[in-house]
């Protein structure tokens, strides 16, 4: 029966001896941080490791500071040349400062895809749909300037931003393609004149030169008529000199 009495009273002491310590005992792992609250109050970041808390008077909120990868939901935006995309886009963020993390805002996951959507429609309005296209690059830099400014205080750090996809109307799509067919015979048109206006040039020179001995007129004949011998033709051709010309209106 004495047993059985000195049983009955260790095994509720083991228990609650359990139970203390199951309240205590933490255990963080390398990438995870414990802000730590005392009776309501920030007293500090503990981690990683093995970490014992105070049942009931402390309490920890885990931090994961690894790399997020988040997804920003498709955009409706109307460029600044009255344009209708849809753009989506990545973000890649980590905390820093967990004890800001959690003190600061209430969800920095949520604070900070809300904070994405709104930065994403705000820039790109700026810009026209052909900057969107074509210096993604520059308006990626823009969008994480901004972002990590403001998640700073929430202890924040915006590493890279991502455009992935820019949607355009299929109709806007063919006006596009118009507009390049008309660029690509602008430019055919533009080098076709530049060409002609170096030939006339190079043609003017020649022709100074060729004037200044009359020698070499003859000379650039008998090289053209070698020339027409090689080529297998039945075509016969005489210099016809231009100073006979004259005599003949004569």
């Amino acid at each position: 029966m004495e047993m059985f009495g000195s049983l009955a009273f260790y095994i509720p002491l083991i228990i609650l001896v359990l139970i203390f310590l199951t309240a205590a005992i933490r255990i963080l792992r390398e990438y995870e941080r414990g802000v730590i609250f005392t009776l309501g109050r920030f007293t500090g970041v503990k981690g990683p490791g093995l970490i014992l808390l105070i049942p009931f008077v402390q309490q920890m909120v885990r931090t994961d500071l690894r790399t997020i990868v988040l997804d920003v939901p498709t955009q409706d935006v109307i460029s600044r040349d009255n344009v209708s995309v849809k753009v989506n886009a990545v973000i890649y963020f980590r905390v820093l400062e967990p004890e800001r993390a959690t003190i600061q805002v209430e969800n920095f996951m949520q604070a900070t895809s809300e904070l994405a959507q709104t930065t994403l429609r705000s820039v790109l309005g700026k810009h026209e749909l052909d900057e969107m296209l074509a210096e993604r690059d520059k308006l990626n830099a823009d969008i994480q300037e901004i972002l990590d400014a403001q998640t700073d205080a929430w202890g924040i750090k915006v590493a890279n931003v991502e455009i992935k996809h820019v949607d355009i109307d299929e109709s806007m799509v063919r006006a596009i393609a118009r507009q390049a067919e008309a660029e690509r015979e602008r430019r055919a048109k533009v080098i076709n004149a530049e060409g002609e206006q170096q030939a006339a040039q190079k043609l003017l020179e020649a022709a100074e030169i060729l004037s200044q001995r009359p020698e070499a007129m003859q000379l650039r004949y008998l090289s053209t008529l070698n020339v027409i011998a090689n080529e297998r033709t039945s075509t016969i051709v005489f210099p016809f000199p231009m100073d006979m010309k004259g005599f003949f209106r004569g």
